[in-house]
């Protein structure tokens, strides 16, 4: 039974690094589903790596910083496809080479090199690949995170960068609505194990409180994300548009939890 509707549809998934990547997840469940999955990555060397992961599925390489590259990527597309049904974000990167910095000084350079390739892509890649998204049933799927609004010093920068990539899919909902269907979401995880998180200054301890803090007790999973992902690819969620879908195992109602508190007071009276 093709539940999601995407069987034989081109899918388009950015971002894919390792097995460890939303986008590979996200990829695999796609393709589960019965989607034709093409992926882009930022290098030819990424490309040779992520080629023994994915099979025989077209890969290209698109470094999204570069416009002539993703002008690039649309002609390649193109000429292997006549449509696509969706397009995954999952692109992010931060420059943390400077070590831990209070927010108040963080390297201009740094920041903008942040919005321009885990925010802007999004705008670019849409803008690039609009004629060739179905009018009808497109759909753009972006990887944000749970919350924007948590003040996570080790995080730094990167929420800002996110906040504006929530922001973006709402304008870009609306904008692509003057000519088209094409809807524009976010899935919205709580702290991933990842290769990218691995390279944020003091994540693991922030990992493990969040697992603790989830009403499960367990950290949420890279295919849930992909399942989300693949969800708001689909048909089947034809009514959401301009919408953030968070994916934190109830983690942001249960910050006072009564083990965290307890352990918490305890500790304090050492």
């Amino acid at each position: 039974m093709d539940f999601l509707q995407l069987a034989g549809k081109p899918v388009l998934v950015f971002g894919v690094a390792n097995r460890k990547s939303v986008a590979f997840h996200t990829g695999r469940v796609l393709q589960e589903a019965g989607a034709d999955v093409l992926y882009a990555v930022r290098s030819e060397k990424r490309r040779e790596s992520v080629q023994k992961l994915v099979g025989d599925a077209p890969v290209y390489v698109c470094d999204v910083e570069h416009q002539d590259q993703i002008d690039r990527l649309g002609d390649e597309v193109a000429r292997d496809r006549d449509r696509l049904a969706g397009i995954v974000h999952s692109i992010a990167f931060a420059d943390y080479s400077a070590g831990w910095l209070p927010f108040h000084e963080t390297p201009r350079k740094a920041f903008l090199q942040a919005v321009d390739i885990s925010c802007f892509s999004l705008t670019a890649i849409a803008n690039r690949f609009r004629e060739q998204l179905d009018p009808e049933q497109g759909s753009v799927v972006t990887i944000s995170i749970s919350t924007t609004r948590m003040a996570a010093e080790n995080y730094g920068y990167m929420a800002p960068v996110k906040a504006a990539l929530d922001s973006s899919i709402c304008f870009l909902a609306k904008s692509f609505s003057e000519f088209s269907r094409v809807r524009f979401n976010a899935v919205c995880p709580g702290l991933l194990k990842t290769s990218a998180s691995a390279g944020i200054p003091g994540y693991v301890d922030c990992y493990l409180f969040a697992e603790q803090a989830t009403l499960r007790k367990q950290a949420v999973q890279t295919e849930e994300v992909a399942n989300a992902a693949a969800f708001l690819i689909s048909p089947r969620s034809s009514g959401m548009n301009a919408q953030r879908l968070v994916i934190d195992a109830g983690m942001e109602v249960n910050y006072f939890d009564r083990q965290l508190t307890t352990a918490l007071a305890e500790h304090g009276t050492r």
